[in-house]
């Protein structure tokens, strides 16, 4: 199949939304072997050369203000190093993959709400009652949590702060990122989160890990499947003219994770959760904005384009 085929056009947002779900499976297999923030160093520590190489083998143009790189390591950080470091420490302390990617996959909701008092954008009725039907699903999740015995204290709060960063990191590149090419983006968010993440990991605990074959396989998935394989997706949906198509797509994530997570784990979802996912998913449709929703958690791309 061609690389710019029709067809492949039309399958790439599914297999975007199929391979950025199983991030959150992955992290799950490989955190019992590491800590977060070891698991999340290793993983851009290998991500760094292999973005550059991208760079210099698509000749991609560098920004030439200063300014622009210090937007980029601030937009990296929200957005890979707040939502990454939340999302995997949430799963280490025991809240479920699905529910995990229930609540950050709520970004657009807050990202509304935000964009109101930030940006100074206009939320109308439609977006408000998108608002109140995706907290109401959010609160159905948790309570069925609590009901099955599964706890969510712990982690949850983690889980929130990587929903404030994801949501946080979607407006600050809106704002001040629009203009740099996904792939020096990608390099400099990455550099920037290895940097953090080295930093950080001995500070909190160790750099030890368990090289175990379930480490390894899932150190690889994340680096060349989900970094590498699914922002080239990105890049490629971009470069097609679909990236509202990904944006529409994107909303399945969650639902995925959840059926993945079941499959996988044997993550239970009572009738509350299931209602509360479709509520969520729901709400979500209702808070879009006119304009595209930006994909979370991927870097944005020339025109300004989540996680």
């Amino acid at each position: 199949m061609p690389f710019n085929s029709p067809a492949l056009a039309a399958v790439a947002p599914y297999l975007f939304v199929l391979l950025w779900s199983t991030g959150f499976i992955a992290a799950k297999f490989g955190l019992p072997h590491a800590e977060p923030l070891t698991f999340l160093a290793y993983r851009f520590l290998i991500l760094v050369p292999l973005t550059a190489a991208f760079c210099l083998a698509l000749r991609s143009a560098w920004p030439r203000q200063a300014r622009i790189y210090g937007h980029l390591m601030v937009s990296g950080l929200l957005l890979h190093g707040v939502y990454l470091g939340g999302v995997f420490a949430s799963i280490r302390e025991g809240l479920g993959a699905g529910v995990v990617a229930l609540i950050v996959g709520g970004q657009p909701l807050l990202t509304v709400l935000l964009a109101r008092w930030w940006l100074r954008e206009t939320v109308v009725l439609r977006q408000w009652l998108g608002l109140v039907v995706g907290l109401i699903g959010v609160y159905g999740v948790l309570a069925d949590r609590v009901a099955l015995g599964l706890g969510t204290q712990a982690g949850l709060p983690w889980a929130i702060l990587a929903l404030l960063g994801i949501s946080l990191g979607t407006l600050y590149q809106k704002k001040h990122c629009g203009g740099v090419d996904l792939p020096v983006s990608t390099f400099v968010q990455y550099s920037t989160c290895a940097l953090l993440f080295t930093i950080t990991a001995p500070l909190v605990g160790s750099m030890a890990a368990q090289w175990t074959p379930a480490f390894i396989g899932a150190l690889f998935w994340l680096v060349v499947v989900l970094s590498l394989g699914a922002i080239g997706l990105l890049y490629f949906l971009l470069r097609a003219g679909a990236a509202s198509d990904v944006a529409r797509f994107f909303y399945l994530v969650p639902a995925v994770t959840a059926i993945l997570a079941f499959l996988m784990f044997g993550e239970q979802l009572g009738v509350p959760a299931i209602l509360g996912m479709l509520a969520i998913a729901a709400g979500v449709v209702l808070a879009r904005p006119a304009a595209p929703v930006p994909v979370a958690g991927a870097p944005l791309a020339k025109a300004g384009r989540s996680a």
